[in-house]
């Protein structure tokens, strides 16, 4: 085996985020980049030489290209065996997934999630660990401060392997197994769905259309909607992935899934809608004319769980992240279960899966799922949903309804402001920082302040601390602004509005959310300064 030591010198910009390392292709393509950090995730782990690693990505542009240097790196490293997905397409709960079913060490994800593709567009790395979820900030601190240092990396001269090729192959010591992206996620589907009863559903009157956004998740619907489950053809639409999305922006929700949005709430439309997202974690639910809130579907799953085969016996617990509605607590709490609230970052919802004190997780941010793998999981919520409509026979909306005359409707909007740039965004959180030990008390027009914080987190299971994961306003009605910078952009930097009221009377569910939050938005523009301080007259998206 011709193992090369290739010097190299670090870049400064290799700090992980929420979901790993996001940069534009470009920055990916100059010399020793991805390499630098590949080479430090090695340098970061201890014990996987011999081991087994699961690779794939979501099909975006620089994806096959970037496999090939991380198998020459890992055969270089000492890794034993590394489980590919064909064509290099391996969607991030399938990845998941195979990593938790093969016993593997852990795996590699490439993908930017919901940013853009093509040469232009974004590309992401991300290391998962043993239990298929993200890494925990103290193993991505380490990869970060080795690549603030690294002087070599290891790579193994060697041809490209055949990635479309189902078998076994080697470089130098190392086996690389291109194994099929979608048999054992589907599979562990099956063993939690009602497939049956969902089969019924989708072969007789029932219509749905799923848009898989020309990402990682056209394979895995054709599959399972219209193969096994027998939806009829055209069922999925957009679902052969392209490495520029089709010039789209993997993201699903109402702005950009405009194709779904207008076939569901168009004429004659289907009574059921999805989307999924690049790397296929994240998902969006329609009904006709009517769009579920994530934190809504996160409440109406866990309300309506032991109807699924998979939750019959019930759930240990709920988590969602801080800013994310409270319509889960108000499900736990006549559950008589538990209700945690995490910061942002589905790797903070492992240890709490892991110790079995919850069992379903969801984010704000389109993205839910549970303990059968440690990611988010599009495909997952879609089945849940029609597993769900299929034993109720109900409409979307007439299941919403119902959801929320039983425990009231938590009305919820968040504004993105994208590409801010990164000194005015740094400014407005400052200022919020500022005012937060003055607002206890102050009046708003008829809403008074509780609290104002920004929110610390200490996790119930490891005692790990996390601060600074958002500013947060609270009102004596309950109601409630946060705001938060995220980290999953690659340009300046997007500020993330959250406001959510709730409403008990049933009277009072029918109002667009916009109009029930109108003095929170007024309310929100007052204390920060939005417009004046990021420059922009209204959000990028608002959802």
């Amino acid at each position: 085996m011709n193992i090369e030591t290739v010097t190299t010198q670090p870049f400064s910009d290799q700090k992980p985020g929420t979901s790993g390392l996001r940069k534009l292709v470009t920055a990916f393509e100059q010399p020793h980049y991805l390499e630098n950090f590949i080479q430090s995730t090695f340098d970061s782990l201890e014990n996987y030489q011999g081991q087994t690693l699961v690779l794939g990505g979501d099909g975006r542009y620089y994806n096959r290209q970037a496999i090939q240097t991380i198998l020459k790196m890992a055969a270089a490293n000492g890794v034993g065996r590394v489980k590919v997905g064909q064509g290099g397409i391996l969607s991030t709960p399938a990845t998941s997934c195979v990593i938790r079913q093969s016993g593997a060490f852990g795996g590699i994800i490439l993908s930017a999630s919901h940013n853009p593709g093509g040469p232009d567009g974004d590309f992401g790395v991300k290391y998962n660990i043993s239990n298929g979820g993200p890494a925990p900030e103290k193993v991505t601190e380490a990869i970060f401060a080795r690549s603030k240092v690294i002087d070599h990396y290891k790579i193994v001269m060697a041809p490209d392997i055949d990635l479309d090729t189902l078998g076994e192959s080697q470089i130098g010591e190392m086996v690389v197994e291109v194994i099929n992206s979608v048999a054992d996620y589907a599979k562990l589907m099956e063993s939690l769905f009602d497939f049956d009863r969902i089969h019924q559903l989708l072969t007789g009157s029932f219509r749905m259309c799923m848009d898989s956004m020309h990402a990682v998740t056209g394979p895995y619907a054709h599959a399972i909607f219209e193969q096994r489950l027998g939806a009829p053809a055209g069922t999925v639409q957009n679902g052969i992935p392209l490495e520029d999305f089709g010039g789209g922006h993997p993201d699903p929700n109402l702005v950009y899934a405009h194709d779904l949005v207008e076939v569901l709430f168009g004429e004659n439309a289907p009574d059921f809608g999805a989307a999924s997202d690049g790397d296929g974690d994240r998902n969006m639910i329609l009904g006709r004319k009517f769009f579920v809130t994530p934190s809504d579907s996160l409440a109406v799953l866990a309300a309506n769980a032991t109807l699924v085969p998979g939750y019959r016996e019930g759930l240990a617990g709920i988590a969602r992240s801080m800013p994310t509605s409270q319509a889960a607590d108000r499900v736990a709490a006549k559950l008589g279960i538990p209700c945690y609230e995490t910061p942002t970052g589905w790797k903070f919802f492992g240890n709490l899966l892991d110790a079995n004190q919850a069992t379903i997780c969801g984010e704000e941010s389109f993205g839910t799922s549970s303990n059968h793998i440690r990611e988010k999981d599009g495909l997952w919520a879609v089945l849940f949903w029609l597993n769900i409509l299929a034993v109720k026979q109900q409409s979307v909306e007439e299941l919403m309804q119902d959801h929320w005359k039983t425990y009231g409707r938590n009305y919820y909007s968040r504004y993105d402001y994208e590409g801010v740039e990164s000194d005015r965004a740094n400014t407005l959180v400052a200022n919020l920082h500022a005012q937060l030990p003055t607002l206890k008390g102050k009046k708003f027009g008829d809403r008074k302040v509780e609290f104002s914080d920004d929110f610390s987190y200490t996790d119930p299971i490891d005692g790990s601390i996390s601060q600074n994961q958002g500013v947060r306003i609270g009102f004596t009605d309950g109601s409630r602004i946060v705001f938060r910078l995220s980290g999953t952009g690659t340009q300046g930097a997007t500020l993330r509005v959250y406001l959510e009221q709730y409403e008990a009377d049933p009277t009072k569910h029918h109002l667009d959310p916009q109009e029930a939050l109108a003095d929170l938005i007024a309310i929100a523009e007052e204390v920060a300064q939005i417009r004046t301080l990021t420059g922009m007259e209204k959000p990028t998206v608002i959802t």
